[in-house]
Order: C-alpha cells, then structure tokens, then sequence
C-alpha cells in the first residue's frame, strides 16, 4: 500500500522521537540528544543516540540508522504498512483509503484467508472428534504431542475421501471458485469435476507472518502413498519460499529470546514447543531462499540453522550456506548446529529433555568456520599447485561476498587460517617462523653466522642519479626485517593501499603482531593519511607495535619507510621489497627442498643441487637493485 509523503509527514511529526523510544530504552539527555544502551545489540557503554530536531537515532556500535518508522517496524518486527497503521492509530489519524482495485484485492485476500482457516478448523475437528481420524489421532499422539499442543498448532486430519471437505465447506457457503483459488481443490483442465487435494493425510496449517491461514503441508499417513509430504500449491495468499512454518509465532517469541531457530521439518518445530522452545521456524519442503534468510535477520542477528548429522544435513547445511553468502552484511550471518548422527530436534528433545538440546546450541558453528571446514575438507594441499588452487577456490567463494566491509573481514581471516594450516610446513625451516637472516658459509653446506657487508648508505649530499636497494641498510635483508619494512611503510604512508591492497591483503606475516595491524590497515584502506591512521590505529589498541619498529635501529637507515619521504619513493621502495621478499622466499623454498632431497639420497648429484641451491639462495639474499631517481623527489638524491 502506498502512502503520500504529506502523509508520511504529518505521522513523523505527531510524535517526538525520543519520547517513542524512551517507552522501550532508558535514555540520558546530553545537549540537544539523547543516549542510551542500543537496543538492537547487547553493549554495555551507551553507543545510541537519538536527535528530535532531525528525526533520525543512530548507533555508533552497530550502525542502526533511522526514523520513527524503522524503529517501530525493527523494534515490533512490523511490516511498513503495519508500522504505519499502528502509529497512525495511536496518534488519532485515519489511514488514507486505497483504490477500488486495491480495496477489491484487500477483500479478496481477506475472504480467502477467511475460507482457509475454515478449512484448518473442519481438519482440526476431523482429527480430534470423527472416527475416521481415529488412527491418525493415535499416530500424532504416538509421537509424544499433547492434546494441547495438537490444539495450538490446530493440526488436523484430511479423511481419505475425494469430497469430504468440498462438501463441507460448500455446505457453509464457501463456493467451488474459492477452494480452487486457495488451492483446496483440484480443477481438472478437462473440465471434470473438482476434488479434494489432500486425502488421508495429517494436516499441518501454514500461516503468514500475522498469523492467518493461507497454506497447509499434508504428511501422508499410507505407506502407498506417491508423496509422504505434499504442501499447497503457489496461490495468491500463498508464495512458499517467501513463507516459513511457525512464522508469526516464533516473531512474537524471538523478541524475548533473541534467536531463532531453523529446523528442517514441522514435527521438529512443533516438539520443540512443546518443550517451551516456542522461537523454531522450518522451510516448507525446500532450501532456505533468499527471501526466506532476509525474514530471519528481521528477526534475529544470527540465527541458529539446526541439521541431522547425516550427510543429507551437511548437504543442506552448505546449500544454506551457499544462499547466505553473497548476502551477509554488519551483524548479520547464520550459525550452524548438527544433531547426533541419527538424530534430529524431534527425537532429540523428546528422548533428552530442554537442557540436551540446548548443549547442542552451545557447540553452534559460526558461518566462517563452517565454510572454511567445508572448502578445505578432504583437500590435498601439500604441494604448491595444489594450495595455489585451494587458495583460488576460497578467494573465488569469498568475491561473491556483496558487503565491501565483510568480504575484506573474511578475506583477512581466512588468509589467517591458511597460514595457521600451513604453518607446520614453514615451522620445518631451519629456523622457528621462517628464515631469521643467517647466510650460509662460503663452501659449506651448513648455517652461517649473519655477513655484516654494508651496501653503500644513501646519503642527502650525494650526487649519485641512481641509489641502491635490496641489502638497503646491509643486515642481509632477512624475512623478519623486510616484513617490518612492509608493514612500516604502508602505516606511514597509507595513500599505498590505493594500488596494492590486493597485494598487501594476501601477504602472509609470519610475525603474528602484524597481522592485526594488517587486519586494520585493510579496513582504512586507501581512505586515510598517516595521521588520521595513526589516529585509527591508537583507537583499535595497535599502535604500541609500531612504537617499536619506531625504536628499532636496524630500520632509521631505511629512510624511505618514514612519513618525510615523498609518497613516490615510498611506492617504489614499497614495491621492491615485496618482490624481494618473494624472492628471497622462493630461493629458500628451493633451497630447502634440495637440502631434504640430499639428506634423503646423500648421491653426487644430489649434493650438486644442494650447492647450487646454497648459492643461489645466498646470491638473491644479497642481491642489490639500482634504481633510477630513487630518493630524488624526498631530496635525498641530486639530480645529474
């Protein structure tokens, strides 16, 4: 239903925002706002504010953002239109009238969601008073439901008859078109006479989220049955992966709990009521749609998806997964639980009691485990090809992350798991966390004491048109070192994500203090200088990392790290060191495979290799790059 703005208008203003949202959070006045704790996620420090003069509340914790209408549609879990009559009542306005045509399919919804719950009614009385539901009564209480239960979810029982329910709600005035239209009915395209849909079945009443009838799910009580479930077709009430069982219920209950639970079958739902877990959902015989997933993040942050433990569970848990990816957004994500193989919700609560199954919701998996678990299961990653298609396969998954903010979070995290994975294979170099900047003795095979050869110090008074880099200050250019230069001068000249944030975000510190300072730089990336990123960084708790690569001698003589260096020489500093970081980790990659292979073989010609590894590890560890014009823009340099 569509609203005119004046209107829109006139509601906003008969209501002082702060007064509204008082009556639900207890707020403080501070000038001309008010704060308070934010309602829509748990935070100790007030974070929320709402300002009357503009008619907006914000959240600086979560980032909820709106006006008087959002608050009440996110605060009672309304509909706009529902918001709308709601405040419109309150303040004493009438809500303007739609058009004949609308008034016209308004009317008609409502008389067939009339006819549908009619229908539940006549099934519920089938299954409880006739003879003809007498076994289907004893089946469902067989399964551990309550009469009263059996009650609240008005389930009911379809004889095994062609006319039974035409017959009777044409007996009550509902005519053959209605039944036909809220799919009660099958009309043959042959013309020949209508008939019942669901016969000698249990019947489960679907209703929207406000609570009205306007769908069923049969469970078919013969084993000859051609289908055990069968639901009611798409209608104009009924649109099934726009729809959830339990949904109006488990909105209200979701409001005192927090959560929401999403079970794969009606049975589970209906059990785990019983047992006074009122906020359970289930999908109506399919893969949670979009549509679906939306409707639960309306209700809850981080809903709990639960799944048997067999391999159909796990499968459907990852095509759930695979639906919510590209949507995950601030705040929003899903949570995994896995019955008992050979259990689900139903069995498990009514063998185990309320507090067994609530221990499983405990062992909930967050949605970046459960796809990390689920690309890297069972794969073979223990040569370079193969981890480079591993790594291709998640980074592929992860593009398709729509939320700029998410995907660079999962990005980082899960380069963080990779190294995690792989740490193992670097662990097995000869020093602890990689390479630690010992040469090798000239003519041996074994390590070294560190070279103390100096390249040549750039000096501001020098008329070279060419400067040196790689040894750069001459302590050997070890992996330790290099990674200090990296992480230096992208916090002092942060203007450098603007070009390499794809390159910076897939660097694997082996230095894990880094790596948070990594994690924040990406988050500012390319938006900052490097005092506003100090500013950033001091906030997030990170900034005493760098206060000591500031102390450190070994880096004053790598000038071009520093804030006075001109951006350009950072870039080409920046750029070098990261090819000769690569460099000087393929050399000893190769090195340490031919030292495995002459420990392994102990042959002429394996010892052969190990040399030329040796040398050749030892050659690019102290290798040296000229570079034109470097340092000449921070005047370190005079030009020829």
């Amino acid at each position: 239903m569509a609203f005119s703005p004046q209107f829109l208008d006139e509601l906003k203003h008969r209501f002082t925002l702060s007064d509204l949202i008082g009556r639900s959070v207890k707020l403080v006045r501070r000038g001309r706002e008010h704060t308070g704790c934010c309602p829509f996620h748990n935070e100790k420090t007030p974070s929320f504010t709402v300002n009357d003069v503009k008619g907006f509340y914000h959240c600086f914790g979560c980032g909820a953002h709106g006006s008087v209408f959002d608050f009440v549609m996110e605060n009672e879990g309304l509909s706009f239109p529902e918001a709308i009559e709601r405040l419109a009542g309150e303040a004493g306005m009438e809500v303007p009238k739609p058009s004949p045509e609308e008034m016209r399919r308004h009317e008609e919804r409502a008389s067939l969601t009339e006819v549908m719950q009619m229908c539940a009614d006549w099934y519920h009385e089938q299954l409880t008073t006739t003879q003809a539901g007498r076994s289907a009564y004893e089946y469902i209480s067989g399964r551990g439901l309550s009469d009263a239960t059996l009650m609240r979810f008005a389930i009911g029982y379809a004889p095994n008859s062609k006319t039974a329910l035409k017959q009777a709600m044409m007996s009550r005035n509902i005519t053959e078109q209605q039944l036909v239209e809220t799919g009660m009915l099958i009309k043959p395209e042959n013309g020949g006479m209508s008939y019942d849909r669901f016969r000698d079945r249990l019947m489960f009443p679907i209703s929207d989220r406000q609570g009205r009838m306007i769908a069923f799910g049969g469970r078919a009580l013969s084993k000859e049955a051609k289908a055990k479930y069968l639901n009611s077709p798409e209608t104009t009430l009924f649109h099934k992966g726009q729809t959830l069982y339990n949904w109006a219920n488990a909105r209200q209950s979701s409001y005192k709990s927090g959560q929401v639970l999403v079970v794969e079958g009606y049975m589970d739902v209906i059990a785990l009521a019983q047992f006074s877990i009122e906020d359970a959902v289930a999908p109506l015989g399919t893969a949670l749609t979009e549509e679906q997933i939306t409707h639960l993040w309306q209700m809850t942050d981080e809903p709990f998806l639960c799944f048997d433990g067999d391999n159909a569970g796990r499968r459907a848990a990852e095509r759930a997964m695979e639906r919510a990816l590209p949507m995950v957004r601030p705040g929003k994500s899903l949570r995994f639980v896995f019955m008992p193989e050979g259990d689900d919700p139903d069995t498990l609560i009514q063998r185990e009691g309320k507090g067994a199954f609530e221990k499983f919701l405990d062992t909930a998996t967050p949605m970046a485990t459960m796809l990390w678990e689920t690309l890297t299961h069972s794969v073979d990653a223990s040569t370079p090809e193969r981890r480079a298609g591993l790594e291709k396969t998640i980074f592929s998954k992860l593009a398709e992350i729509q939320d700029e903010q998410i995907k660079k979070l999962y990005q980082q995290d899960f380069r963080n798991r990779l190294f995690e994975k792989f740490k193992v294979q670097r662990e097995s170099s000869p020093q602890k966390g990689g390479y630690r900047g010992g040469n090798f003795k000239r003519g041996g095979g074994k390590w070294g004491k560190p070279d103390t050869h100096q390249a040549s110090e750039i000096g501001s008074g020098s008329r070279l048109a060419k400067t040196q880099i790689g040894g750069l200050t001459g302590s050997g250019g070890t992996l330790d070192r290099l990674e200090k230069i990296i992480i230096a001068t992208v916090v002092f000249h942060p203007e450098i994500l603007v070009r390499y944030e794809e390159s910076f975000s897939r660097f694997e510190f082996s230095i894990a203090s880094f790596r948070p300072v990594q994690t924040h730089l990406l988050n500012i990336a390319g938006t900052l200088d490097a005092e506003e990123a100090e500013g950033k960084l001091k906030m997030a708790g990170v900034w005493d990392i760098i206060e000591v690569l500031k102390a450190d001698p070994i880096l004053k003589k790598d000038w071009f790290i520093w804030p006075e260096a001109a951006l350009s020489d950072a870039l080409t500093g920046f750029d070098h060191v990261l090819a000769r970081y690569y460099s000087l980790t393929d050399s000893l990659a190769s090195y340490r495979e031919a030292e495995r292979d002459y420990m392994a073989e102990m042959s002429e010609e394996s010892h052969e290799r190990f040399v030329a590894a040796q040398a050749a590890y030892r050659e690019s560890e102290e290798k040296i790059a000229n570079i034109d014009n470097f340092g000449l823009e921070s005047g370190r340099i005079r030009a020829l």
